[in-house]
């Protein structure tokens, strides 16, 4: 599980992130929108029972904050005194934009000369397994992010089912999936199983995909995921 620790190097850059996925300008910050794509990320976080560090619990604070000031009724006096509320923020995410920028970039630098091949005689070692799919982590967490709001929305109508061991959800995908053909990542989920069902399911495809019997197709950056079996 330590893997989705990983995917955000913190709160600026999960807020970066949904903000690139959108296309939106960092100037003019849909906070509502954001605020609840972030506290997705939050809630998925509690859901697989990882402890947040501190800071996106207060940024969490920091986006309610922000979002109930937009909300008020404020004056043209109030406003051009105070500012936009927003204005704290969007400084704090270009300053970090530009750090991101300048790291990826040195990073990239650093890459020179990793392709150069030193012959071994020593006897050929077995292939690694991937661990983690070639679709970024950042859009399988907020696919699954968005699969769980859509199972809050079915909360009164979730029936009861005993509950599926990780292992016996796999055959479950596996068979969905024996057509050969993609799915969308969103339809092996069943929302009426609530949340633990959500879960369990999202293990499962990540336990796949480690054993190589699934792999994750994306054709594009936060296009939409899909799913089908590996070619025996």
């Amino acid at each position: 599980m330590e893997v989705f620790l990983d995917a955000f190097e913190g709160p600026l850059d999960l807020l970066l992130y949904l903000i690139r996925k959108q296309n939106i300008n960092i100037l003019d910050i849909p906070v509502a929108e954001i605020t609840r794509q972030y506290m997705g990320y939050v809630e998925l976080m509690k859901t697989v029972r990882l402890e947040l560090a501190a800071e996106y619990l207060v940024m969490a604070a920091m986006l309610a904050e922000i979002k109930s000031r937009m909300l008020l009724p404020r004056s043209a006096e109030i406003e051009e005194d105070e500012g936009d509320p927003r204005a704290e923020l969007i400084r704090r995410l270009q300053q970090y934009e530009r750090f991101k920028a300048a790291a990826e970039g040195l990073d990239g630098l650093s890459r020179v000369g990793r392709d150069v091949i030193v012959p071994k005689l020593d006897a050929p070692e077995a292939r690694a397994r991937k661990l983690v799919p070639d679709v970024a982590l950042e859009e399988l967490l907020m696919s699954m992010a968005e699969v769980l709001r859509r199972t809050d929305m079915f909360e009164n109508h979730q029936v009861s089912r005993e509950a599926l061991s990780t292992r016996e959800r796999m055959s479950d995908v596996l068979e969905r999936l024996k057509g050969g053909g993609f799915v969308p990542f969103v339809e092996l989920f069943t929302a009426e199983e609530g949340r633990l069902g959500v879960v369990v399911t999202f293990m499962a495809i990540l336990e796949l995909v480690k054993e190589s019997l699934v792999e994750l197709v994306q054709n594009e950056p936060f296009a939409a995921i899909h799913v089908r079996a590996r070619a025996e």
